[in-house]
């Protein structure tokens, strides 16, 4: 995928080509694109005046305040006519209605090719409408299925690889039954104008979406009386870097269809001179955050290690933390039944755990060890699951045994560690020794993962202090 080249095909001149290049500072489409501000001006929308592009924020290209602005300052706003959408009721023409048949064999998770199609639709055709925004776009994108090959492998973590993995069989296979699809179409009815799509072609504009689209409210009225999601890029809107602390935020006009203004942004908090605008992309954790936009986020409060419950596992951390005689493997009948309610054993559980974000331990899996460390169905039941879930619920089954859930929960750790192949020093002295940017990133993307499960060790170490400092000898 990182190192495949498109296939151009002999172009007329109402089409523009797919290129996608390799560049370690991305460009823009066009080597010279038309001013984006001025099109959305021109459109109808508003720009602040103090609102700028600018090529030297912390993530590239972004936009900037020129002045200091107050809270409550509207920004952008936008006509309902100007973010491009994908409307998957438009047969209006053949080209429409092959374009609709290729996004419907598109998986609901991979929701960005969908109106990945409708972009490179647009990007194809010379008078489209949107060139202005899309000659805007950057050429290529630091998402890891254009990584070589090497730094795939270097991520190190299982949970992304089969993600992109998963994401370049994809795009390999669509590409084959677009090709199929496409074959024999005359060239007045080619969703793409004739040109041949490739995975390199779809992998960018799959991330051209996933990295800037926005879920804004549809028209579509579904039931409860509330609205369809429907994901659209907003022109210089998408430009807003990320932050946890944001200083702006979108605002969706609830009459937009009616009004001159479907989305605005809003200066959330005071915008001082010379300061990117920043949106806030979600609570996410570290994966989303490479996968769909091309960047990790340092000591991501967000960011989880995930973790398959495994019996045999359980036993072994469960051992490694002194418990003489776990009973993972061969959980009582109460406590099976208890497992299922949690959906960690029956006809189809779900076995992905995690340690890290906002709870240091999964509430499901805090509850699987307190109850299978506790030998007596009396005590467990004078608790409800949502009490052994939580570890604001300090010791519901006695100190004894949630210090023995709290050490097998770092033998987890330790076990889980144990798996990366190289340690965080070694990972920051390869990047002090320089390398390419895909390399950092995924030794960047490992460093924080190795860092979400210490600081869970951390964490439960001084839990196990304390609560040792409270034990009584008849607790013990």
């Amino acid at each position: 995928m990182a190192n495949s080249k498109m296939a151009m095909t002999s172009l007329a001149a109402q089409i523009r080509p797919f290129t996608c290049l390799a560049a370690s500072q991305p460009s823009r489409l066009a080597p010279h694109p038309p001013d984006l501000i001025r099109w959305i001006k021109r459109e109808g929308g508003f720009v602040h005046h103090a609102v700028k592009l600018s090529q030297e924020t912390q993530f590239g290209i972004g936009l900037i305040s020129t002045e200091q602005i107050p809270q409550g300052t509207d920004l952008i706003s936008l006509p309902p006519h100007v973010p491009l959408r994908f409307e998957s009721d438009d047969a209006s023409s053949s080209s429409s209605s092959l374009l609709s048949a290729l996004a419907r064999r598109v998986p609901e998770e991979l929701w960005a090719m969908k109106l990945g199609l409708r972009l490179l639709q647009e990007r194809a055709n010379a008078d489209s409408f949107w060139w202005p925004y899309i000659s805007n776009l950057p050429e290529t994108y630091t998402v890891p299925i254009f990584f070589p090959g090497e730094d795939i492998k270097n991520l190190q973590y299982a949970p992304i690889l089969y993600q992109v993995n998963k994401r370049c069989r994809f795009l390999l296979e669509f590409e084959q039954e677009i090709r199929r699809t496409l074959e024999d179409v005359k060239a007045s009815d080619h969703p793409f104008s004739g040109q041949d799509v490739n995975a390199s072609a779809l992998g960018w504009t799959m991330s051209a979406v996933s990295t800037r689209a926005f879920r804004l409210h549809g028209n579509k009225k579904l039931k409860g009386g509330s609205s369809d999601d429907v994901p659209m890029m907003l022109p210089l809107i998408d430009m807003c870097n990320h932050s946890f602390k944001p200083n702006v935020r979108i605002i969706q006009e609830q009459n937009g269809a009616e009004s001159n203004t479907l989305v605005k942004v809003v200066a959330e908090t005071e915008v001082k001179e010379n300061d990117p605008l920043l949106l806030n992309y979600g609570c996410l954790s570290n994966d989303f955050f490479l996968l769909d936009y091309g960047f990790v986020i340092e000591s991501n409060p967000y960011d989880t290690i995930e973790l398959k419950y495994d019996e045999q596992l359980m036993d072994a951390a469960s051992m490694a933390a002194g418990v003489s005689s776990p009973t993972f493997s061969s959980p009582a009948p109460w406590q099976h039944q208890l497992l299922s309610q949690l959906n960690l054993a029956g006809e189809m559980p779900n076995l992905k755990v995690t340690i890290g974000g906002p709870e240091p331990v999964e509430g499901r899996l805090l509850a699987a060890i307190r109850i299978l460390l506790c030998g007596e169905m009396v005590e467990v039941e004078k608790h409800d699951l949502d009490t052994l879930k939580s570890l604001s619920a300090i010791a519901p089954l006695g100190i004894a045994n949630e210090i023995a859930v709290f050490r097998t929960v770092i033998a987890l750790c330790v076990i889980a560690l144990s798996h990366f192949p190289t340690k965080i020093m070694e990972d920051e002295a390869i990047i002090k020794q320089g390398v390419s940017a895909t390399a950092e990133l995924s030794i960047k993307y490992r460093i924080q993962k190795k860092s979400v499960i210490i600081d869970v060790m951390k964490d439960l170490t001084r839990r196990v202090k304390l609560l040792l400092s409270k034990e009584t000898p008849t607790a013990a």
